[in-house]
């Protein structure tokens, strides 16, 4: 059974249209997807991602500990400082995909719901004799998240204090109604984004001043659409445990330059001595139909790559999509033809991210 997320009731009462992801009943939609689309791109948008599964890695080892599992160099990270990151296997597949918040007495690992259980379990295995404590620490804090042009303005005002700039993924702490809460900078949606992280009993009011000052809440459908203009993978999705970390838009989750960890031989290989034969791609279709995820896509017959994430943007007016293309066929405006319920569609590959911040253009 889908768990509900600690807000499920104001969700409901906001009309949302319920469904299960990641193991959760996440709200859908308040209504309109493309309403909340475009509060993100124009203004402010609200998503609740309290399903987030967090591990808590404390001990004095931790650090070194995860420097040799983890892809990125968390050993450079400070207090306040984060990083994405993955955890591959010795093959240099996705184990998880995370994001690594260093904070004074531990390391926080955020990750999908229904990976904390595998990434624990694997991660536990490799601990040998360093003094390391790993816990699922999921239940301890919620995340709200806001994103678009106006957010920062926006969670100042609702916390009465203005944020320091923060890097990507890097976090201050905030002040509210006597709590403290965590404020991490963050891109998912293609637009500026901050996440603050409450302890579970602090998140109603939060929720209920940001909508009580017109923020409008956006499901999961507009976040989805949002992330593929972003070009962002989703793991369950787009990638999982049988996709090398080079095959996918996963550039800043890896070091070519701190050393050994898990998975890292595969990596440096194929960097410097090879290629993969596929990656993720962009596919753009003009005339706004798309394909059904896992559509077959074909070069003169030929089978050469599969569909993940198809979408509707309602910003570019076309259909636009992930998916695995074979190396020849990279090239953005190669024309593709991909299956489809009524017959083939034509498509284009296009280079990722389909949509970039105005500051970016």
């Amino acid at each position: 059974m889908a768990t509900q997320l600690p807000l499920h009731e104001l969700h409901a009462r906001l009309g949302a249209r319920f469904g299960e992801a990641d193991g959760h009943l996440l709200p859908l939609d308040y209504g309109s997807p493309s309403a909340e689309h475009e509060a993100v791109r124009e203004r402010v948008g609200l998503t609740d991602r309290s399903h987030r599964g967090k591990i808590a890695a404390t001990g004095r080892d931790r650090v070194s500990f995860l420097q040799g599992m983890l892809s990125n160099d968390v050993k450079a990270l400070g207090p306040g400082q984060g990083c994405p990151a993955a955890f591959l296997d010795a093959h240099g597949k996705i184990v998880s995909l995370l994001v690594a918040h260093a904070l004074p007495d531990r390391i926080l690992l955020e990750t999908d719901a229904l990976l904390v259980r595998p990434t624990l379990e694997a991660l536990d295995r490799l601990l040998i004799s360093e003094r390391v404590e790993l816990e699922d620490a999921s239940a301890a804090e919620g995340i709200l998240t806001f994103a678009g042009p106006a957010a920062r303005k926006t969670v100042e005002g609702l916390l009465g204090q203005a944020l320091p700039d923060l890097g990507l993924y890097h976090h201050a702490r905030a002040g509210v109604d006597g709590l403290e809460l965590h404020v991490v900078r963050t891109a998912e949606s293609g637009e500026d984004g901050y996440d603050l992280w409450a302890p579970v009993g602090a998140l109603a009011p939060l929720w209920e001043r940001a909508i009580g000052a017109g923020v409008r809440p956006v499901g999961r459908e507009a976040w989805n659409v949002l992330r593929v203009e972003a070009g962002v993978v989703w793991y369950g999705v787009d990638v999982d445990a049988s996709t090398l970390l080079l095959e996918a838009p996963l550039e800043q989750t890896y070091s070519l330059t701190k050393g050994c960890y898990v998975g890292q031989e595969v990596v440096a290989r194929i960097t410097y001595r090879g290629h993969v034969n596929r990656k993720i791609v962009g596919f753009s279709f003009p005339d706004g139909r798309i394909p059904a995820a896992g559509a077959a896509v074909s070069v003169e017959g030929r089978e050469v790559g599969r569909i993940t994430s198809p979408v509707v943007s309602p910003a570019l007016g076309r259909g636009l999509a992930l998916g695995f293309l074979r190396r020849e066929h990279w090239a953005p405006g190669t024309k593709v033809e991909v299956a489809g319920a009524g017959g083939a569609l034509t498509a284009e590959v296009a280079a990722l991210p389909f949509h970039r911040r105005a500051a970016e253009r």
